[in-house]
Protein backbone atom coordinates (compact mmCIF):
# COMPACT_ATOMS: atom_id res chain seq x y z
CA UNK A 1 0.00 0.00 0.00
CA UNK A 2 1.35 3.45 -0.89
CA UNK A 3 1.62 5.92 1.99
CA UNK A 4 2.62 9.58 2.00
CA UNK A 5 5.42 10.40 4.41
CA UNK A 6 8.12 12.85 5.29
CA UNK A 7 11.40 12.47 7.15
CA UNK A 8 9.99 13.87 10.41
CA UNK A 9 7.36 11.13 10.60
CA UNK A 10 9.84 8.28 10.27
CA UNK A 11 10.82 6.94 13.68
CA UNK A 12 12.75 3.82 12.77
CA UNK A 13 13.22 1.04 10.21
CA UNK A 14 11.91 -2.39 11.19
CA UNK A 15 13.20 -5.33 9.14
CA UNK A 16 10.64 -7.92 8.13
CA UNK A 17 11.21 -11.66 7.76
CA UNK A 18 14.91 -12.21 7.41
CA UNK A 19 15.62 -8.57 8.23
CA UNK A 20 17.17 -7.95 4.80
CA UNK A 21 16.56 -4.22 4.32
CA UNK A 22 17.57 -4.41 0.68
CA UNK A 23 14.65 -6.77 0.04
CA UNK A 24 11.81 -5.46 2.23
CA UNK A 25 11.28 -3.14 5.15
CA UNK A 26 8.56 -1.60 7.34
CA UNK A 27 8.16 1.97 8.46
CA UNK A 28 6.52 3.16 11.69
CA UNK A 29 4.63 6.33 10.80
CA UNK A 30 3.04 7.99 13.86
CA UNK A 31 1.50 4.89 15.33
CA UNK A 32 0.93 2.67 12.28
CA UNK A 33 3.09 0.52 10.08
CA UNK A 34 3.38 0.87 6.30
CA UNK A 35 5.08 -1.89 4.36
CA UNK A 36 7.07 -1.59 1.15
CA UNK A 37 7.61 -4.78 -0.83
CA UNK A 38 10.76 -5.49 -2.82
CA UNK A 39 11.92 -1.90 -2.39
CA UNK A 40 14.48 -0.42 -0.06
CA UNK A 41 13.47 3.09 0.97
CA UNK A 42 16.52 5.21 1.57
CA UNK A 43 15.64 8.74 2.61
CA UNK A 44 19.19 9.92 2.05
CA UNK A 45 19.00 9.05 -1.68
CA UNK A 46 15.41 10.21 -2.24
CA UNK A 47 16.40 13.60 -3.68
CA UNK A 48 18.95 12.21 -6.18
CA UNK A 49 16.35 9.66 -7.31
CA UNK A 50 13.81 12.43 -7.99
CA UNK A 51 16.42 14.29 -10.02
CA UNK A 52 17.13 11.13 -11.99
CA UNK A 53 13.39 10.59 -12.56
CA UNK A 54 13.00 14.15 -13.87
CA UNK A 55 15.94 13.57 -16.19
CA UNK A 56 14.31 10.41 -17.55
CA UNK A 57 11.05 12.29 -18.13
CA UNK A 58 12.86 14.99 -20.09
CA UNK A 59 14.61 12.37 -22.24
CA UNK A 60 11.30 10.66 -23.03
CA UNK A 61 9.71 13.98 -23.92
CA UNK A 62 12.59 14.69 -26.28
CA UNK A 63 11.71 11.58 -28.33
CA UNK A 64 7.93 11.89 -27.95
CA UNK A 65 7.36 14.37 -30.76
CA UNK A 66 4.22 13.26 -32.65
CA UNK A 67 1.79 15.88 -31.41
CA UNK A 68 -1.17 14.33 -33.25
CA UNK A 69 -0.59 10.80 -31.91
CA UNK A 70 -3.51 10.35 -29.54
CA UNK A 71 -4.57 6.78 -28.73
CA UNK A 72 -8.00 8.03 -27.78
CA UNK A 73 -8.56 8.21 -31.55
CA UNK A 74 -8.02 4.44 -31.81
CA UNK A 75 -10.38 3.73 -28.91
CA UNK A 76 -13.04 6.11 -30.25
CA UNK A 77 -12.79 4.61 -33.74
CA UNK A 78 -13.46 1.15 -32.30
CA UNK A 79 -16.44 2.49 -30.34
CA UNK A 80 -17.78 4.17 -33.48
CA UNK A 81 -17.33 0.92 -35.44
CA UNK A 82 -19.24 -1.19 -32.90
CA UNK A 83 -22.04 1.36 -32.60
CA UNK A 84 -22.34 1.57 -36.39
CA UNK A 85 -22.50 -2.22 -36.73
CA UNK A 86 -25.22 -2.52 -34.06
CA UNK A 87 -27.16 0.36 -35.57
CA UNK A 88 -27.38 -1.39 -38.93
CA UNK A 89 -27.97 -4.97 -37.82
CA UNK A 90 -29.28 -5.24 -34.26
CA UNK A 91 -33.08 -5.18 -34.53
CA UNK A 92 -33.51 -4.14 -30.89
CA UNK A 93 -31.32 -1.05 -31.30
CA UNK A 94 -33.21 2.23 -31.62
CA UNK A 95 -32.22 3.44 -35.08
CA UNK A 96 -33.11 7.11 -34.62
CA UNK A 97 -31.32 7.41 -31.27
CA UNK A 98 -28.24 5.61 -32.51
CA UNK A 99 -27.91 7.81 -35.58
CA UNK A 100 -27.77 10.80 -33.24
CA UNK A 101 -25.15 9.01 -31.13
CA UNK A 102 -23.14 8.17 -34.25
CA UNK A 103 -23.17 11.79 -35.38
CA UNK A 104 -21.76 12.85 -32.00
CA UNK A 105 -19.09 10.13 -32.16
CA UNK A 106 -18.23 11.18 -35.70
CA UNK A 107 -17.76 14.78 -34.58
CA UNK A 108 -15.35 13.60 -31.91
CA UNK A 109 -13.42 11.60 -34.52
CA UNK A 110 -13.20 14.69 -36.69
CA UNK A 111 -11.61 16.62 -33.82
CA UNK A 112 -9.04 13.87 -33.28
CA UNK A 113 -8.29 12.80 -36.86
CA UNK A 114 -8.73 15.89 -39.04
CA UNK A 115 -5.78 18.14 -38.38
CA UNK A 116 -6.50 20.70 -41.09
CA UNK A 117 -7.60 24.00 -39.59
CA UNK A 118 -10.79 24.21 -41.66
CA UNK A 119 -11.91 20.69 -40.60
CA UNK A 120 -13.22 19.86 -44.07
CA UNK A 121 -13.94 16.25 -43.14
CA UNK A 122 -16.62 17.43 -40.69
CA UNK A 123 -18.80 18.01 -43.78
CA UNK A 124 -18.71 14.31 -44.72
CA UNK A 125 -21.25 13.07 -42.18
CA UNK A 126 -24.42 13.81 -44.16
CA UNK A 127 -23.01 12.22 -47.32
CA UNK A 128 -21.87 9.18 -45.36
CA UNK A 129 -25.26 8.71 -43.70
CA UNK A 130 -26.90 8.94 -47.13
CA UNK A 131 -24.71 6.03 -48.30
CA UNK A 132 -25.60 3.70 -45.40
CA UNK A 133 -28.75 2.16 -47.00
CA UNK A 134 -26.72 1.20 -50.10
CA UNK A 135 -23.97 -0.27 -47.95
CA UNK A 136 -26.53 -2.24 -45.94
CA UNK A 137 -28.08 -3.60 -49.14
CA UNK A 138 -24.68 -4.88 -50.28
CA UNK A 139 -24.00 -6.44 -46.88
CA UNK A 140 -27.31 -8.30 -46.95
CA UNK A 141 -26.30 -9.68 -50.37
CA UNK A 142 -22.96 -10.77 -48.87
CA UNK A 143 -24.74 -12.52 -45.99
CA UNK A 144 -27.01 -14.33 -48.44
CA UNK A 145 -23.99 -15.40 -50.53
CA UNK A 146 -22.33 -16.87 -47.43
CA UNK A 147 -25.53 -18.64 -46.38
CA UNK A 148 -26.06 -20.02 -49.88
CA UNK A 149 -22.51 -21.35 -50.26
CA UNK A 150 -21.81 -22.73 -46.78
CA UNK A 151 -23.67 -25.97 -45.96
CA UNK A 152 -22.67 -25.57 -42.29
CA UNK A 153 -24.81 -22.42 -41.93
CA UNK A 154 -28.16 -23.33 -40.35
CA UNK A 155 -29.80 -19.89 -40.52
CA UNK A 156 -29.19 -16.46 -42.00
CA UNK A 157 -29.05 -15.04 -38.47
CA UNK A 158 -26.07 -17.28 -37.79
CA UNK A 159 -24.15 -15.49 -40.55
CA UNK A 160 -24.64 -12.08 -38.96
CA UNK A 161 -23.99 -13.25 -35.42
CA UNK A 162 -21.23 -15.83 -35.72
CA UNK A 163 -19.29 -15.55 -38.98
CA UNK A 164 -15.99 -13.65 -38.75
CA UNK A 165 -15.89 -13.39 -42.53
CA UNK A 166 -19.12 -11.44 -42.57
CA UNK A 167 -17.96 -9.12 -39.79
CA UNK A 168 -14.74 -8.42 -41.70
CA UNK A 169 -16.68 -7.69 -44.91
CA UNK A 170 -19.12 -5.44 -43.03
CA UNK A 171 -16.41 -3.32 -41.44
CA UNK A 172 -14.57 -3.14 -44.77
CA UNK A 173 -17.65 -1.81 -46.56
CA UNK A 174 -18.41 0.69 -43.79
CA UNK A 175 -14.82 1.90 -43.73
CA UNK A 176 -14.55 2.06 -47.53
CA UNK A 177 -17.41 4.55 -47.53
CA UNK A 178 -15.30 6.92 -45.44
CA UNK A 179 -12.06 6.08 -47.26
CA UNK A 180 -13.54 6.96 -50.65
CA UNK A 181 -14.60 10.36 -49.26
CA UNK A 182 -11.09 11.14 -48.05
CA UNK A 183 -11.58 10.79 -44.30
CA UNK A 184 -8.08 10.27 -42.82
CA UNK A 185 -6.85 7.41 -40.61
CA UNK A 186 -10.24 6.33 -39.23
CA UNK A 187 -11.10 3.90 -42.08
CA UNK A 188 -7.79 2.11 -41.49
CA UNK A 189 -8.43 1.98 -37.74
CA UNK A 190 -11.83 0.43 -38.45
CA UNK A 191 -10.49 -2.36 -40.67
CA UNK A 192 -7.57 -2.99 -38.31
CA UNK A 193 -10.11 -3.40 -35.51
CA UNK A 194 -11.86 -6.06 -37.61
CA UNK A 195 -8.42 -7.56 -38.38
CA UNK A 196 -7.74 -7.82 -34.66
CA UNK A 197 -11.03 -9.63 -34.04
CA UNK A 198 -11.28 -11.86 -37.12
CA UNK A 199 -7.75 -12.34 -38.47
CA UNK A 200 -8.89 -10.89 -41.83
CA UNK A 201 -6.88 -7.95 -43.18
CA UNK A 202 -8.83 -5.98 -45.81
CA UNK A 203 -7.46 -2.57 -46.66
CA UNK A 204 -10.29 -0.02 -46.83
CA UNK A 205 -9.03 1.13 -50.23
CA UNK A 206 -9.77 -2.20 -51.94
CA UNK A 207 -12.67 -2.31 -54.41
CA UNK A 208 -15.01 -5.25 -53.78
CA UNK A 209 -18.17 -6.06 -55.72
CA UNK A 210 -21.43 -7.65 -54.63
CA UNK A 211 -22.25 -11.15 -53.31
CA UNK A 212 -18.79 -11.48 -51.71
CA UNK A 213 -18.15 -14.78 -49.89
CA UNK A 214 -15.44 -15.43 -47.31
CA UNK A 215 -15.31 -18.84 -45.62
CA UNK A 216 -13.44 -19.50 -42.36
CA UNK A 217 -11.77 -16.13 -42.87
CA UNK A 218 -8.60 -16.45 -40.81
CA UNK A 219 -5.44 -15.22 -42.53
CA UNK A 220 -7.01 -13.55 -45.57
CA UNK A 221 -5.13 -10.47 -46.82
CA UNK A 222 -6.56 -8.07 -49.43
CA UNK A 223 -4.34 -5.16 -50.41
CA UNK A 224 -5.22 -1.52 -50.94
CA UNK A 225 -5.45 -1.53 -54.75
CA UNK A 226 -6.99 -4.98 -55.18
CA UNK A 227 -10.13 -5.15 -57.34
CA UNK A 228 -12.63 -7.94 -56.69
CA UNK A 229 -15.70 -8.20 -58.92
CA UNK A 230 -19.07 -9.90 -58.16
CA UNK A 231 -19.78 -13.41 -56.87
CA UNK A 232 -16.19 -14.07 -55.77
CA UNK A 233 -15.43 -16.70 -53.11
CA UNK A 234 -12.32 -16.69 -50.92
CA UNK A 235 -11.21 -19.28 -48.39
CA UNK A 236 -8.89 -18.96 -45.40
CA UNK A 237 -5.31 -17.86 -45.89
CA UNK A 238 -5.76 -16.28 -49.33
CA UNK A 239 -3.43 -13.36 -50.09
CA UNK A 240 -4.12 -10.77 -52.76
CA UNK A 241 -0.87 -8.87 -52.47
CA UNK A 242 1.86 -6.85 -54.18
CA UNK A 243 4.90 -8.24 -55.94
CA UNK A 244 7.17 -5.72 -54.25
CA UNK A 245 6.92 -3.01 -51.64
CA UNK A 246 8.29 0.42 -52.48
CA UNK A 247 7.08 3.82 -51.27
CA UNK A 248 7.34 5.17 -54.84
CA UNK A 249 4.53 2.75 -55.81
CA UNK A 250 2.04 4.43 -53.51
CA UNK A 251 -0.26 5.67 -56.30
CA UNK A 252 0.25 2.68 -58.59
CA UNK A 253 -2.00 -0.40 -58.78
CA UNK A 254 -0.01 -3.02 -56.88
CA UNK A 255 -2.57 -5.75 -56.21
CA UNK A 256 -4.42 -8.19 -58.50
CA UNK A 257 -7.83 -7.99 -60.14
CA UNK A 258 -10.26 -10.86 -59.55
CA UNK A 259 -13.02 -11.08 -62.14
CA UNK A 260 -16.63 -12.25 -61.68
CA UNK A 261 -17.37 -15.72 -60.37
CA UNK A 262 -13.83 -16.66 -59.32
CA UNK A 263 -13.22 -19.12 -56.47
CA UNK A 264 -9.87 -19.05 -54.65
CA UNK A 265 -9.16 -21.87 -52.23
CA UNK A 266 -7.16 -21.93 -49.00
CA UNK A 267 -3.67 -20.40 -48.78
CA UNK A 268 -3.44 -19.39 -52.43
CA UNK A 269 -1.23 -16.34 -53.05
CA UNK A 270 -1.88 -14.01 -55.99
CA UNK A 271 0.47 -11.07 -56.45
CA UNK A 272 0.91 -8.07 -58.71
CA UNK A 273 -1.06 -5.11 -59.99
CA UNK A 274 -1.09 -6.45 -63.56
CA UNK A 275 -2.26 -9.91 -62.53
CA UNK A 276 -5.84 -10.64 -63.62
CA UNK A 277 -7.74 -13.79 -62.73
CA UNK A 278 -10.25 -14.36 -65.52
CA UNK A 279 -13.93 -14.82 -64.77
CA UNK A 280 -15.31 -18.12 -63.50
CA UNK A 281 -11.81 -19.48 -62.83
CA UNK A 282 -10.91 -21.72 -59.90
CA UNK A 283 -7.60 -21.28 -58.10
CA UNK A 284 -6.62 -24.30 -56.05
CA UNK A 285 -5.18 -24.32 -52.56
CA UNK A 286 -1.52 -23.30 -52.02
CA UNK A 287 -1.17 -21.94 -55.56
CA UNK A 288 1.37 -19.12 -56.06
CA UNK A 289 0.48 -16.82 -58.98
CA UNK A 290 2.24 -13.74 -60.34
CA UNK A 291 0.80 -13.87 -63.87
CA UNK A 292 -2.69 -13.50 -65.32
CA UNK A 293 -5.05 -16.44 -65.84
CA UNK A 294 -7.61 -16.59 -68.71
CA UNK A 295 -11.33 -17.02 -67.99
CA UNK A 296 -12.64 -20.48 -67.08
CA UNK A 297 -9.22 -21.71 -65.92
CA UNK A 298 -8.48 -24.34 -63.30
CA UNK A 299 -5.16 -23.66 -61.59
CA UNK A 300 -3.80 -26.24 -59.17
CA UNK A 301 -0.67 -26.95 -57.19
CA UNK A 302 0.54 -30.54 -57.03
CA UNK A 303 3.22 -31.11 -54.42
CA UNK A 304 5.03 -34.41 -54.48
CA UNK A 305 3.77 -36.55 -51.63
CA UNK A 306 5.71 -39.67 -50.70
CA UNK A 307 4.27 -42.47 -48.58
CA UNK A 308 6.45 -45.31 -47.40
CA UNK A 309 5.66 -48.24 -45.15
CA UNK A 310 7.43 -48.36 -41.82
CA UNK A 311 8.97 -51.59 -40.63
CA UNK A 312 6.97 -53.28 -37.90
CA UNK A 313 8.76 -53.52 -34.57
Amino acid sequence: MATKYDSENVLEFIPEGSGNKTRCCGLILKGFTAYCSHLYLNLKTEKPFLLKKNNIIEQIREHKKLSHLNYKLKEDAQHFTNTLFYTLFDYATNLEENLDILEKLFTELVDLACWETDKRCSKLWEDYVDSLPKILRKLNLDANAIFKNDPAARSIEEIYLAYPGFFAIAIYRLSHGLYSKGFPIVPRLMTEYAHQITGVDINPGAQIGEHFFIDHATGIVIGETAVIKDHVKLYQGVTLGALSVDKDMRDIKRHPTIENGVTIYANATILGGKTIIGENSTIGGNVWLTASVPPYSLVSHRPEIQIRELKKR
